[in-house]
């Protein structure tokens, strides 16, 4: 039996401290801005990333992780003996997924096996953590699907966003949801919901979409255990501490993770973008 790789993309944005030791592979997706491509997370890093965003007159645009760097990266691993189990961002919201799904005809399928995660960010990195986790201790490549899809089932994530104009330019919500964000400080709380950015309701300010959300973490979780918790953010770091703090008080989690939003993702959710994310059970 061959050890196993995890190949992900940069929209996890998995902090190098959590993922050390590892054995997991993160290909870049591109954001472009004027005229500009940036590999995400490699040439541009989350704060610059939001600064220059809150304050540019012009839009970044993202791109798919291309089938050729998943071909090189999966020759390479192949080739040294590695099996491969690719775990990249949701197919409904980026063609990541049709990018290494197109080469599954070029290897036996013992040794590589590509999901369709249908999750996002902190989300799509738990559920990279369990299958890693599987693949340190020693386990197989079917195994390790197996631990990527029990994960899938134990995932659930919230965020709210400052306006919902970056959601709509991208073409990841109904356009016209952003009419939303438009008056009065109402925010929106989202969810990814079978791989797919949804509208679950509407607050006013920012510190009853947090409330709301938290409650709806509480819900999801239920009285499944242990708990992982997972706050991240776009250039709102006091609040994410906070909002981790709390988490941590009322759900006891066994880890807890606060992390940044990447920029590939950020480009679709905007500056002051706070998310939680979740997995519950064994």
């Amino acid at each position: 039996m061959n050890p196993v790789v995890i190949v992900t993309d940069s929209s996890a944005y998995l902090p190098d401290e959590i993922i050390a030791g590892y054995p997991v592979r993160v290909l870049p997706l591109t954001v472009n801005w004027d005229g500009q491509s940036y590999r995400d997370g490699v040439d541009i890093k989350a704060t610059e990333f939001y600064t220059r965003l809150s304050t540019s007159e012009s839009l970044p645009t993202t791109s798919q992780v291309s089938t050729g760097q998943f071909e090189a990266a999966f020759d390479e691993l192949v080739a040294a003996g590695y099996d491969v189990l690719a775990l990249p961002i949701s197919s409904g919201i980026s063609s990541t997924y049709q990018s290494a799904a197109a080469l599954l005809s070029r290897y036996p399928s013992e040794r590589l096996t590509v999901l369709d995660t249908k999750l996002v960010s902190m989300a799509l990195g738990f559920q990279v953590l369990a299958a890693a986790r599987a693949a340190a201790n020693g386990a197989g490549l079917a195994e390790c699907k197996q631990a990527a899809l029990q994960a899938y089932e134990q995932i659930g994530v919230y965020f709210t966003v400052d306006t919902l104009k970056y959601l709509a330019a991208g073409g990841r919500i109904n356009s016209a949801k952003r009419l939303l964000g438009s008056a009065l400080d109402i925010k929106p709380i989202l969810e990814i919901r079978n791989g797919k950015i949804e509208l679950v309701s509407s607050v006013i300010s920012r510190r009853k979409a947090v409330e709301r959300m938290l409650m709806l973490v509480e819900k999801g979780i239920g009285r499944r255990s242990p708990v992982r918790i997972s706050v991240f953010h776009a250039m709102a770091l006091e609040t994410a501490q906070e909002i981790l703090e709390t988490a941590q008080a009322r759900f006891s989690p066994i880890e807890s993770i606060l992390a940044e939003v990447s920029p590939v993702v950020g480009s679709h959710t905007g500056p002051g973008t706070i998310a939680i994310a979740f997995q519950a059970g064994e």
